[in-house]
């Protein structure tokens, strides 16, 4: 069963201090050649994960624009979803034996999601993997399909990307964060490179007093008056815990104080997530430092944002990157970031502006160390991730971006079979 996420309202008006005039009425231009457009955004899951946090600010920008626009997810069970995480695993490289069963029980998943679908809609966005193969089932009338992959497919498992590439070469247009994501032989019409963005009216993002936040990460047992290290991110193979808590153990004999929490969000369309979380729990068991949270203890958007400003160095030690919004949110706050030089994530940041990028484990503990011994270069170095965050991955740019797609695959005709993958911008 499709299911219809709602979202809270929000005003495009309240985010004019924080674009370009020119942005502005550009996004107000676009909002009106898309009046009347019946719009429909296709995930996985509602809540814990990047796309869930994007969708939430973006659908509900859109309605606010005047547009006709839903959110709706596929639904499916632990073995549909144990499915779609290996194949979001293969997607970003990661062998995956995709049997003909399990083919099967995706297939069945995405034939039945698009029989609810019907033919109402003007375009429809799908995104990532999971509800992929809808189009081909629901295609049908004037509808356009525009696929948007939020992670990093340029060396897919050959397998995955075989199996796959049949229905996303369906698809009217294909979104990427960057060139360098575009998988082998991808023929689609139209490809376009879109990096995500953070709300920074959101919960998670918005300014806080000084003393919210050292209460709240007293509260669970932090102590204020040591440094504190973090990462933020899901309980994925991707994201290198290992080697976050790696790093931290090498900082730490130089610095015995020293503290790291790991906090994540349980997506119900990650079961995987489960046995990283809970090798991770048994180290939290053994190191009076370390502290492991999710969203299942109280760990929501201001306590994450809270985290993120308490922090004296972020960490994001991924080894791939779809683009790791997480560091936006870091950089937005002016807190320092070291970070795997993986994926979209050089995008936001480069060596001292925002932090640092490293490869292993040992470059990253030192880079943290030296954040932590130089606290004023510490500071200069974060502020200038912060207006680099400020120019280029703020949701006033994501929303122009996203309507400038829709408006032109609208008001383009649909593409014979023999003229897909000829056009790229």
């Amino acid at each position: 069963m499709l299911h219809l996420v709602s979202v809270k309202r929000k005003s495009f008006l309240d985010y004019v201090d924080l674009m370009s005039p020119d942005l502005a009425e550009e996004v107000h231009a676009l909002a009106l050649r898309l009046r009347g457009a019946r719009l429909l955004h296709l995930n996985s899951t509602w809540y814990g994960g990047g796309v869930a946090e994007l969708l939430l600010s973006l659908v509900a920008l859109e309605k606010d624009l005047g547009l006709d626009v839903e959110w709706r997810n596929i639904g499916g069970d632990e073995g549909f979803f144990t499915i779609t995480k290996g194949l979001h695993n293969g997607l970003q490289g990661k062998p995956y034996d995709l049997t003909a069963d399990a083919q099967a029980i995706y297939l069945a998943a995405n034939r039945s999601a698009a029989a609810q679908i019907g033919d109402g809609y003007d375009a429809v966005l799908v995104h990532d993997p999971q509800p992929a193969a809808v189009a081909h089932f629901a295609r049908s009338g004037a509808t356009r399909w525009i696929w948007r992959c939020h992670i990093d497919t340029s060396v897919p498992d050959p397998g995955v990307w075989g199996f796959l590439k049949l229905y996303i070469d369906e698809y009217d247009a294909a979104v990427f964060t960057m060139p360098q994501f575009v998988p082998p032989g991808l023929s689609v019409r139209r490809v376009v490179f879109i990096p995500p963005a953070i709300d920074p009216l959101a919960a998670k993002n918005r300014p806080l007093p000084d003393d919210l936040v050292a209460e709240t990460v007293s509260e669970f047992g932090v102590d204020g008056g040591r440094p504190l290290l973090l990462q933020v991110s899901r309980f994925d193979p991707w994201k290198d815990l290992n080697g976050t808590i790696g790093a931290y153990h090498l900082v730490k004999q130089t610095i015995p104080g020293l503290q790291l929490a790991l906090v994540g969000s349980m997506a119900g369309d990650d079961p995987e997530a489960w046995e990283i979380y809970r090798r991770i729990v048994e180290d939290d068991h053994a190191d009076d430092d370390l502290f492991v949270f999710t969203n299942l203890v109280g760990v929501g958007s201001l306590e994450v944002n809270c985290f993120q400003r308490a922090a004296d160095v972020v960490i994001q030690k991924s080894i791939r990157e779809g683009f790791g919004l997480a560091v936006t949110e870091a950089l937005w706050k002016q807190t320092p970031v070291v970070a795997g030089a993986t994926g979209g994530i050089p995008l936001q940041m480069h060596d001292r502006v925002g932090g640092f990028l490293v490869t292993t484990t040992e470059q990253c503990a030192d880079r943290i160390l030296y954040l932590l011994q130089h606290p004023a270069e510490a500071a200069t170095i974060a502020a200038a991730g912060m207006e680099h965050v400020r120019a280029q991955f703020l949701m006033p740019r994501l929303l122009r971006d996203e309507l400038r797609l829709l408006a032109d695959v609208l008001e383009r005709a649909p593409a014979p079979p023999g003229e897909r993958g000829k056009d790229t911008a």
